[in-house]
């Protein structure tokens, strides 16, 4: 997933808002069924920071 966000952007907040929100979790719980963490991810760590390396522009 590639999030393009604003100078404003925290991750700290967006993990509090999606806490806090029934539906992300909801959403959360049923994606933990298709999906797995990589190995070197910390306990209920999905997702992670990655470099962009490449952007195809049209």
């Amino acid at each position: 997933m590639i999030m393009d966000v604003n100078e404003n952007f925290s991750f700290e907040k967006k993990a509090e808002a999606d806490l806090a929100n029934a539906k992300v979790q909801e959403w959360e719980a049923l994606m933990w069924k298709f999906q797995q963490a990589l190995p070197n991810s910390k306990p209920g760590e999905k997702w992670q920071i990655m470099d962009l390396i490449y952007e195809l522009n049209t």
